[in-house]
């Protein structure tokens, strides 16, 4: 791999860990994400860091940033945009939505009436918005960083499975740890710790990283190795709905990520493991007496045999 664009992977990471403390894994699963061209939903309890993580990266990749603070008002045409007439030309004209832009950050997404989140489906999977039957393409790069409050938490209601299916990864941060807190609390002493994020990227050398990424090796006994996980969810009696394959192709994607992020430029079965929770266990049906999902993917990775790499 080329030393210059992992350093620039490195580099990224670095600076979103000056507000997010402690929680390397969790940042470098988002950038993973990221350089997978996936898109990351953040699900936790309010004020844990997850509209700040989202910042992080925003202020760290340099890309044009929206954000929606999303509530039951929030219209769809707020997100995909409008047609207006205009006098003066005498014909309609569009009037772009805050998701004409490179990062869009989507702020307690769940809190919005379904009708208005599915208005970002469109966008999510093919990177362009229709408005009265007019095709508009969205930015590239384009990527949807979204947050939501738990199930059943006040205000919210579960998103629908196609549009879980969309997010690449699903990522909680939790509490930190105490002697993380207290870092924190020192910092802001200081002032906002996101003033001190340095863009660390532009579009081009994102560009070039993921080009870098896509082309991270995956031999065909891995490659059996993801299908015969992710088909295994579809065969497990605790659930009522396994996997899909846009569920396969993102933990290859994620997988090649993983492998980049360790500096290599093949993908070892340890890649997959490593992300395979993150990438699937968001777009599973739980039958109701099935009460640890994690658990259960452990089991599955337990039961199925991993290549041997020469």
């Amino acid at each position: 791999m080329e030393q210059k664009q992992y350093e620039l992977a490195a580099q990224v990471l670095r600076e979103v860990q000056k507000v997010i403390l402690g929680k390397r894994e969790i940042v470098e699963k988002v950038l993973m994400a990221v350089l997978a061209q996936g898109h990351v939903l953040l699900d936790d309890v309010p004020g844990v860091g997850k509209t700040t993580l989202a910042m992080a990266f925003a202020r760290a990749l340099g890309l044009e940033t929206r954000r929606v603070q999303f509530t039951p008002d929030v219209l769809p045409s707020d997100v995909t945009g409008f047609s207006l007439y205009n006098k003066a030309v005498g014909k309609m004209e569009y009037q772009p939505g805050a998701v004409l832009c490179n990062l869009f950050l989507a702020d307690e997404l769940n809190r919005a009436t379904s009708r208005t989140q599915a208005a970002l489906l469109e966008a999510m999977e093919e990177g362009q918005v229709t408005v009265d039957g007019v095709t508009h393409a969205l930015p590239r790069p384009f990527i949807v960083i979204a947050t939501q409050n738990p199930a059943g938490a006040s205000g919210t209601q579960l998103l629908p499975d196609s549009q879980m299916d969309r997010f690449m990864v699903k990522l909680s941060l939790g509490y930190p740890e105490p002697q993380d807190e207290l870092r924190m609390l020192r910092r802001k002493q200081k002032g906002n710790p996101l003033d001190g994020v340095q863009q660390a990227l532009d579009k081009a050398g994102l560009a070039a990283l993921r080009a870098q990424t896509d082309q991270v090796y995956v031999s065909d006994e891995v490659l059996d190795y993801i299908v015969r996980l992710v088909a295994g969810t579809r065969t497990l009696p605790e659930l009522v709905q396994g996997a899909s394959p846009r569920a396969t192709l993102a933990v290859a994607a994620m997988a090649k990520a993983a492998a980049l992020a360790r500096g290599a430029d093949y993908v070892t079965p340890a890649d997959v493991r490593r992300i395979f929770h993150c990438t699937v266990a968001h777009r599973l049906i739980p039958a109701p007496q099935t009460r640890d999902v994690d658990a259960l993917l452990d089991d599955l990775m337990r039961s199925i045999s991993a290549p041997q790499l020469k």
